[in-house]
């Protein structure tokens, strides 16, 4: 497509303006030249848009002049102490779901109760859980992760129709400094006699490091279940005897 070049720069304008943007005495002087094209192009100026076809890699030009749209995304760029630019594109981690994370468990936790296997009538039988903490690695979503469960609660299904919630697995009556059957944070006192199928689900709080150490945490929860442990519940009677029950095994409560 011919473009006509108009060199107007410091150019006076006289004489009467022709039909394609230039004064006669600009024609004669040869500081003007047009063409039959509807476009015409003044030299430092903008470009006059007549009804004819326009160039197709004509750009909308932003405020700065650069050719670009303001509108259009401009990659960062590096130069590097070379001053060689190239251009590169920064990768932002994933939000995640409980879904994402289907393929990572914690493991089962661990139930026990003192004294071990049994509880005394209206005495309290103290349950112990444990549930470490816990770095998996793997990968989600092609990005390599190590995924943490740290527990948050536990919950104690007693087996004779009561729970228990509680922030801790629970800490045995020795570690405490405590005698045997003092009541704990953990611990359920049963009121009939009976053998009792102990539970407890643990609910952890995950979080993902993608390899910078810092650990975006993943809402809602996960729990893990241990079964298996059984409380037999026995009676105790208090009786006055003469000789204990390795001198005499027939005696009373023996």
């Amino acid at each position: 497509m011919l473009i006509a070049a108009v060199a107007l720069a410091l150019a006076p304008t006289i004489g009467v303006i022709t039909g394609q943007g230039c004064t006669v005495s600009q024609l004669q002087a040869g500081l003007c030249t047009y063409s039959t094209q509807e476009q015409v192009t003044i030299s430092g100026s903008e470009t006059l848009q007549g009804s004819g076809p326009q160039a197709s890699d004509d750009l909308p030009r932003s405020k700065s002049g650069n050719g670009r749209s303001p509108a259009e995304p401009t990659a960062p760029r590096d130069c590097g102490p070379l001053n060689r630019c190239e251009t590169y594109t920064v990768a932002t981690v994933p939000d995640l779901t409980l879904a994402d994370i289907a393929s990572f468990r914690p493991t089962t936790p661990t139930l026990t109760g003192e004294p071990a296997g049994f509880g005394i009538l209206g005495m309290p039988t103290n349950l112990l859980a444990t549930a470490a903490e816990q770095h998996i690695p793997g990968t989600i979503l092609d990005w390599d992760v190590t995924v943490r469960f740290v527990s948050t609660a536990y919950i104690f299904d007693h087996g004779d129709g009561t729970t228990t919630r509680t922030t801790t697995g629970g800490t045995s009556w020795t570690t405490l400094g405590q005698a045997q059957f003092t009541p704990t944070a953990t611990s359920h006192t049963y009121r009939q006699r009976g053998t009792y199928r102990v539970s407890v689900t643990v609910e952890y709080q995950a979080s993902v490091d993608f390899g910078n150490g810092h650990w975006r945490p993943v809402p809602g929860v996960i729990t893990a279940h241990a079964t298996g442990y059984q409380v037999r519940v026995v009676e105790v009677r208090t009786a006055l005897v003469d000789r204990t029950c390795t001198q005499d095994p027939t005696g009373p409560g023996c």
